[in-house]
């Protein structure tokens, strides 16, 4: 899957999970093949801090790490993780592999609300971390917006930028969001979608504001849609997101690297 695309970037890929423990390397070298030139590794829990700031060592200056806890990983001793999470951030400042981002973070009402309260508390301290660090947000969010904007307005004139990453809404959603200065929408496999109303939706979001994204291993693109994700495929989602917008595709690999630049400060 050669392209003339240069720094293409994958701002959202969990390549430090147990799916790519037989061929993470040759993964990665997939992705340089395909001209991705850097990929952003966002943490869900502890040990995935470790491990993307292990894969951000080995990778230096291709991976870069996040620190965060997922909404989905919330649970009682939540503020003990938090807790860890921020002297490894404190300490994070002065080290040689300083985090770009806090996330993922957010709220995930999809699946079960029993700790609805829980992920709220979770989602505004580490909003906190943002403004204190003025490191940009990752935000995940399924079946809450409502709750998210609620918090995030509180901060508005505070927050450094982010991502409201896999953001699959309509028009509405999307302008809600973009409401918050320094935010942009991440979009990935989804908008390859059949059924996907994203084309459309996404000819009103002006392209300063998407940043492309795999959320490997997860929502592969058509082609490879029901195969294990990986960020080479996000070569697909720049395509489909030219296509959609009527735009050349070099322009799109170029805006969305120049909004990567300026949201989390790493760029070509």
């Amino acid at each position: 899957m050669r392209n003339t695309y240069i720094n293409i970037i994958d701002t959202h890929a969990h390549l430090d999970g147990e799916e790519y423990a037989d061929d993470r390397h040759e993964m990665i070298e997939r992705a340089r093949e395909a001209g991705v030139a850097k990929v952003f590794l966002p943490a869900i829990d502890l040990p995935s801090v470790d491990r993307v700031v292990a894969m951000s060592r080995e990778y230096a200056g291709y991976c870069y790490p996040m620190i965060g806890l997922h909404p989905e990983e919330v649970r009682s001793d939540y503020k003990e993780v938090l807790a860890k999470m921020r002297h490894i951030l404190d300490s994070s400042l002065s080290s040689d592999t300083p985090f770009i981002a806090v996330g993922e973070v957010g709220l995930d009402y999809y699946w079960s609300r029993e700790f609805a309260d829980e992920q709220l508390d979770a989602f505004e301290e580490q909003v906190k971390w943002s403004v204190e660090t003025r490191l940009p947000l990752m935000i995940h969010c399924r079946k809450a917006q409502n709750e998210m904007v609620h918090v995030l307005k509180k901060y508005a004139s505070e927050l450094p930028g982010g991502v409201f990453h896999c953001f699959t809404g309509n028009e509405k959603e999307a302008a809600e969001l973009l409401q918050f200065e320094g935010f942009v929408l991440g979009i990935g496999g989804v908008l390859t979608f059949k059924k996907s109303h994203l084309p459309e939706v996404l000819q009103g979001v002006p392209l300063s504001r998407i940043v492309l994204e795999t959320d490997s291993p997860y929502m592969a693109p058509v082609p490879m849609r029901g195969k294990r994700n990986e960020s080479a495929y996000v070569v697909y989602v720049m395509k489909k997101l030219a296509e959609s917008l009527g735009v050349d595709e070099v322009e799109v690999a170029r805006q969305t690297n120049e909004n990567v630049k300026r949201v989390f400060g790493v760029g070509d």
